[in-house]
């Protein structure tokens, strides 16, 4: 993953006219022209999935049969790595597990111009190993035209030259070829209708982009919403960073298409769209080949926490599976890989590009998900527990009604926030509800609907006890 410079994703003066406000008009989802082509390969038929990246920047890298154990260990049925490592390549033979290899940028010049050095890297890399090992997709290249742009003119060379290959061995419909992209290269990304490439990159991904239509491959994006929300603070808010669950007033609405944007990624995703439309290109999908959230950062990056990398990742595998698309294409959700699997602790300053992983190399959880309710992905670093709280938003009056109800014709246990308690302070309202709130939901065995309230509680998984104060949901 490309650092962000300062330069990326600065988005300020364009949020400004993306709406926090909710607007009365019901958001009409209008497709307008966006046919978004139903790819007819395996993958399309399975549905959306989450990957995991595997970087190797790590002190002590488990090996490779040790890799691919844990990987199945965890469920975890799709993955990139960085390079075309051989022996993970083999050691993934027979497991079923889907990989996307790559292209590293000091490659992209002998690959782009000469058919036989593809046709070598080719045969080497995939035809050596497939279909023992279902190897899915070629990312070639890493962000070139935003962290190399001197070898942008090699890109597209590279990309058909390794297509051409793929075709002469029979493989071009099982394994796609295209390259990853920083968010960068979109400009006025905020509202998405407003989105458009940069203007000084576009002669070179037009054709990009029409070589993907042609191949019906991918539109390979790294969208990172944690720098999004870093170089907008105050602008957007935490809470949509974090797919958080937001009250009307935090949505964030298009002014031009009045589609309502409940969290950072998808205004992303379908700012992508907009910009492939500008250009008539309307039948390429989005893949997102990184997203994800740093567990630990310097000073200068305090939101690089365990707490918000959990709610991040685990609010992120939840929206996936829930298959809900984006405004602009509630029809299409797209795949994603979590950047990463393993923190790199070799990696250099600033700390939190050594904190990115769901684990440590040495295999152990950095911290614990909360995905239950999707199958058994990630299945070792799940819990079952869930709360239910207050929502942010709402007046004491509103607040009060609720807790009422819930101490009283709900029978929720108040006891412990009466006076003198342990869960009497802070004495607030919305403390006190979100007692009485997740009181009602566990008696209730957290059945549908138990956790409402009448819009003003919220389910999370965020343990909200503090202090000696315990909620009913932790016992």
């Amino acid at each position: 993953m490309a650092i962000s410079n300062s330069n990326n994703l600065i988005f300020l003066l364009s949020i400004l006219s993306f709406s926090f406000l909710s607007i009365s008009t019901p958001a009409e989802t209008s497709n307008s022209n966006f046919q978004i082509k139903q790819q007819q390969d395996e993958e399309q038929q399975r549905g959306p999935f989450v990957g995991v990246n595997i970087g190797t920047d790590i002190q002590n890298m488990p090996s490779t049969s040790d890799l691919v154990s844990f990987l199945q260990l965890q469920k975890i049925t799709h993955i990139r790595i960085y390079d075309a490592n051989p022996d993970i390549l083999k050691s993934l033979s027979d497991t079923k597990i889907r990989v996307i290899i790559s292209v590293p940028n000091n490659q992209l010049l002998a690959i782009g111009s000469s058919n036989t050095t593809a046709a070598s890297w080719i045969q080497r890399n995939i035809v050596a190993y497939y279909p023992q090992t279902l190897i899915t997709g070629i990312s070639v290249g890493d962000e070139v035209l935003t962290t190399v742009p001197s070898s942008a003119p090699l890109l597209l060379p590279a990309m058909q030259s390794l297509y051409n290959a793929l075709v002469s061995s029979n493989l071009h419909n099982q394994i796609k070829v295209s390259t990853p992209h920083a968010a960068s290269i979109i400009l006025d990304p905020f509202p998405p209708s407003q989105a458009f490439f940069n203007q000084t990159l576009v002669s070179v991904i037009l054709p990009i982009l029409q070589f993907l239509s042609k191949t019906q491959s991918p539109l390979m994006m790294n969208l990172y919403p944690y720098y999004v929300f870093m170089q907008n603070k105050g602008v957007v808010p935490l809470d949509n960073a974090l797919f958080k669950p937001v009250t009307p007033n935090k949505e964030m609405v298009d002014p031009n298409t009045l589609l309502h944007y409940t969290n950072v990624l998808d205004a992303m995703i379908d700012a992508a769209y907009f910009s492939m439309k500008n250009l008539n290109v309307t039948d390429v999908v989005v893949l997102v080949t990184e997203t994800g959230w740093p567990s630990k950062g310097d000073s200068k990056e305090p939101y690089a926490t365990k707490d918000n990398a959990d709610t991040y990742n685990s609010n992120l595998i939840k929206h996936v599976f829930d298959h809900s698309g984006t405004p602009l294409h509630p029809e299409a959700t797209s795949s994603v890989f979590i950047y990463e699997l393993f923190n790199e602790d070799l990696r250099s300053p600033p700390v939190s590009e050594a904190n990115w992983g769901l684990f440590y190399g040495n295999t152990t959880a950095v911290y614990l998900l909360h995905v239950s309710g999707i199958g058994t992905f990630l299945a070792n670093d799940t819990t079952n527990q869930t709360y239910c709280i207050a929502m942010d938003g709402f007046d004491s009056k509103t607040l009060q009604a609720a807790l009422d109800w819930a101490c009283g014709p709900g029978r929720a246990n108040c006891s412990e926030i009466q006076p003198g308690e342990s869960c009497y302070r802070p004495n607030n309202v919305k403390n006190h509800a979100s007692y009485a709130f997740d009181s009602y939901y566990q008696k209730e065995g957290k059945a549908p609907g138990s956790c409402d309230f009448k819009g003003v509680a919220m389910i999370t998984t965020t343990d909200p006890s503090h202090g000696s104060c315990e909620f009913p949901g932790r016992t």
